[in-house]
């Protein structure tokens, strides 16, 4: 048996053996080499785009490709992002909003070409050693790392797929982070969706490269179908222009910023500085060079131009060039003739508004408008250097909507003006048109009610436009806001039609001034800003002039004590409850006197009350133009109040440098007369039991017009408009800041206490009628600021509160529930066992 098997056991393992050694041989065989594919067989079917980046455009997908040099390796860029067609309901990214600039690397590591984002907020000395160091525990951004998909060597030139960086959201982030905040309900951008978005053009030269891309976001199903400008809250799309722009490479000179005037910056930390301030901060500002360098005045080798889009409306080109044109008044002072020029864009242009190589005065009409104008810049994060603006201008700012009634009303349910520019981030955009759009309605209802003509009613707009143009036109030019320019003119000045005739009413127009309307028609002179101001001539001889030396530009700088020269930007006003110090930091006031001015205002929107019905009546039309005329007239006494409760608890700033000439301490609080003032102004025009009256046969007529099922709830919700109204003030006046503040200040100069105060706001809210009968607008009130002190004790935010505002909150109210004793008729019996029932139950919870 086993000679038989033998052989066949032999036999078999030589078989495995050769099995094994067969399979081993193939293991080890050397794979077969794949032929490499040329850049040009990866571009044969693709459109060629030469420019900075030279792109190849597949003509059949429509897929991008990217051609990297050698010389471009280690090379820094700048990226810009502009929305080209945006949706205010996803958002702020309505057409023409700038989305920020950042300076890129190209690196290449092994076969990837990688695009990091470089970190401009800090500077080393070379000098220092610590600049060795310059890296340690910063973080660059490396936002796309990409395959090398074929290379030429010999030519240093390297390709790359594209789409990557271009139709995700690597390069710039679209769409909003969600808030916490936001309700459920809300309108929402679903996804992107990968297939549907795509590059609509492209357009190359030799120092950028723009690309335009369409978003698309979906979801499968939306409980919120969005604004009427939305066709389908499902897709949405939202179109961005991307720049890939090659840095600026010229004899720019950066200037340093100085707190005492306000430019844009770009903020750059000395890290190898020892002072307190170790601050490199450059202000944006265009590259003016003078023809004639030894001339005092010269025209700019290169002009700032700016050419009016061929959207704008005829009837307003001429106002529009000429506002534009008020700038060179400026530039003179600092050394240049006709700095600025102005162009129209043709109608068959073959460029547009996306070309970051022109700067244009654009137009829209949207349906759900976000802003009114705003003039957005690019500038070098490293330099300040600005190199492209655009202006964006509201057509709805001049129609006769509801939308300054909305916006300055809070009736509807709708957002509140003081608080949105801080939602869209105030240091980028400027809602000056949306107050704008509401005192041209304020002035042009005084107007009308005073046999104005159409010519006077359209100068109001003409007035109104060039104020907005000047000022935007002045944000691109580096200039930012400055609240406190109101204060220049006297009441009795702005009253004077002779000696406002021309003028700047505030001394700058980067200010929100209220348009200047008097209660004595016979002294009407202009109504608004239509030029500079003198801060903006001293200001752009700061940015711009070419000084001699240091020592004549701080010259200059010192000048800043000089009243004409006040200065206040976002970071000091107080438009919103609780923000900034110095009252005279305000949007929408008036005068070196804003008390007795905001005053004069609320007593004007009273007279042309008593009219309203009469003049705004129209036979054969609805009663909707009477309605928003209401709601104007309401809506100006309300900013008035705003700011007149500012005075309390108010500190006067100064940003003088030690010891210059004309200086004064840095906070002075305002004197206890002015606090005092305040207070008693607000017990008369807000809190007193008549205020915010209105001829009762004028509430049966607010009606809306009908459209379609757009009816419900139609009745005019007055006790919340008005309540709302006065929990404006209230929630600044009894905000943690302005309570601490109110105590702080004491140590400093205050002589109004806290206590002192609460027992006249106390006073202002019930005295009058706490012993009698109490009418339903302080019926909310009463129970609005009993809520208001029982929250500031017991509610979710009671740690921001000092000790001694809580102790006074529990006195003010263990008062107040002594004084509503029940007493007067029913409603007012009732009202006062719901303020001692509030009260009684807080106390328990103590």
């Amino acid at each position: 048996m086993l000679c038989v098997f033998l052989p066949t056991h032999s036999n078999a393992q030589k078989k495995r053996k050769k099995k094994k050694d067969n399979i081993e041989t193939a293991a080890v065989a050397p794979p077969k080499k794949t032929k490499e594919k040329t850049i040009a067989e990866l571009v044969k079917s693709s459109k060629e785009i030469n420019g900075l980046f030279k792109l190849y455009q597949d003509t059949i997908t429509g897929s991008l490709q990217m051609l990297i040099k050698e010389n471009q390796i280690g090379k820094e860029f700048i990226h810009f992002g502009q929305i080209a067609e945006g949706l205010a309901d996803g958002g702020f990214t309505i057409r023409g909003a700038y989305r920020g600039s950042k300076i890129f690397k190209v690196k290449k590591y092994f076969n990837k070409i990688e695009f990091v984002t470089q970190n401009t907020s800090l500077y080393f000395d070379p000098n220092n050693a610590i600049s060795k160091a310059k890296d340690a525990n910063i973080s660059e951004g490396n936002m796309a790392s990409l395959k090398i998909e074929a290379q030429d060597q010999e030519k240093g030139l390297y390709l790359i797929k594209a789409d990557e960086l271009f139709l995700k959201e690597t390069l710039l982030q679209i769409k909003p982070a969600s808030r916490p905040s936001t309700p459920p309900t809300a309108f929402k951008l679903g996804n992107l969706n990968k297939d549907k978005t795509k590059i609509e053009s492209i357009k190359n030269y030799p120092e950028n490269v723009n690309v335009k891309v369409e978003y698309v976001y979906s979801k499968p199903s939306t409980l919120n179908n969005g604004s009427n400008a939305v066709s389908d809250g499902r897709n949405v799309s939202i179109k961005v222009f991307h720049s890939l722009i090659a840095l600026p490479d010229n004899d720019y000179e950066p200037r340093f910023d100085d707190p005492r005037v306000g430019y844009w910056i770009m903020k750059i930390n000395d890290q190898t500085s020892t002072s307190a301030t170790p601050f490199r901060d450059v202000i944006h500002r265009w590259h003016l060079k003078k023809k004639n360098p030894e001339a005092e005045i010269s025209e700019p080798v290169k002009p700032i131009t700016w050419w009016m889009e061929n959207t704008t409306p005829l009837e307003w080109r001429s106002t529009i060039k000429g506002a534009v044109l008020e700038w060179n008044k400026a530039f003179e002072k600092a050394g240049f003739k006709n700095a600025i020029v102005v162009k129209q864009q043709p109608d068959d242009a073959d460029w547009d508004a996306g070309d970051i190589r022109y700067n244009v005065l654009r137009w829209t009409s949207s349906p759900s408008p976000r802003f009114g104008g705003y003039g957005p810049h690019l500038a070098n994060p490293r330099t300040g250097e600005t190199f492209a603006s655009d202006i964006m201008l509201e057509y709805n700012i001049f129609r006769n909507s509801d939308y300054a009634t909305k916006l300055y009303g809070n009736v509807d349910n709708v957002f509140d003006p003081y608080h949105m520019e801080e939602s869209l981030n105030s240091e980028n955009y400027c809602m000056l048109a949306q107050g704008m759009q509401a005192n041209i309605h304020f002035a042009q209802t005084a107007a009308t009610v005073f046999g104005a003509s159409d010519y006077d009613l359209n100068e109001i707009q003409k007035q109104a436009l060039k104020g907005v143009v000047i000022h935007e036109i002045g944000h691109t030019l580096g200039l930012n806001h400055n609240f406190k320019a109101s204060q220049l003119y006297s009441p009795e000045q702005l009253a004077d039609p002779k000696f406002i005739e021309g003028k700047c009413l505030t001394a700058s127009i980067m200010d929100y001034a209220i348009t200047n309307v008097t209660r004595d028609r016979s002294k009407q002179g202009q109504y608004n800003d239509v030029t500079i101001g003198p801060y903006d001539v001293w200001a752009i001889q700061l940015g711009y002039k070419p000084f001699k030396s240091e020592a004549d530009r701080q010259a200059l700088l010192n000048e800043s004590t000089k009243p004409e020269h006040i200065f206040g930007n976002d970071a000091d006003d107080m438009r919103s409850s609780g923000k900034g110090i110095d009252p005279r930091a305000m949007i929408f006031d008036q005068s070196s006197d804003p008390i007795a001015y905001s005053i004069d205002r609320i007593g004007l929107a009273d007279d042309l009350m008593k009219t309203a019905k009469e003049k705004f009546t129209n036979n054969g039309a609805s009663f909707h133009e009477l309605r928003r005329v209401y709601y104007t007239l309401s809506a100006q006494k309300s900013i008035a109040a705003r700011v007149i409760s500012r005075y309390i608890g108010g500190v006067y700033v100064d940003r003088a440098m030690a010891g210059q000439e004309g200086g004064k301490q840095p906070y002075t609080p305002v004197s206890i007369e002015e606090q005092k003032r305040a207070m008693n102004a607000l017990k008369t025009y807000v809190f007193a039991p008549d205020a915010f009256n209105a001829p009762n046969d004028l509430f049966n007529y607010l009606a809306r017009q009908r459209r379609g099922f757009d009816y419900t709830q139609e009745d005019p919700k007055i006790h919340a408009q008005i309540l709302g109204y006065q929990k404006n003030v209230l929630n600044h006046i009894l905000h943690p800041n302005t309570l601490q503040r109110i105590t702080d200040s004491q140590l400093y100069g205050n002589k109004y206490s806290l206590s002192m105060m609460m027992t006249d706001l106390n006073n202002a809210i019930f005295k009058a009628d706490i012993y009698g009968n109490v009418n339903t607008f302080r019926q909310n009130l009463q129970i609005e600021y009993a809520k208001n002190l029982i929250n500031l004790l017991t509610g979710k935010q009671k740690d921001r509160f000092s000790h001694n505002a809580k102790s006074l909150a529990l006195y003010s109210l263990k008062n107040i529930r002594t004084m509503a004793a029940p007493s007067g008729n029913i409603e007012s019996r009732a009202h006062k066992h719901h303020l001692r029932t509030l009260i009684d139950n807080a106390l328990e919870d103590i």
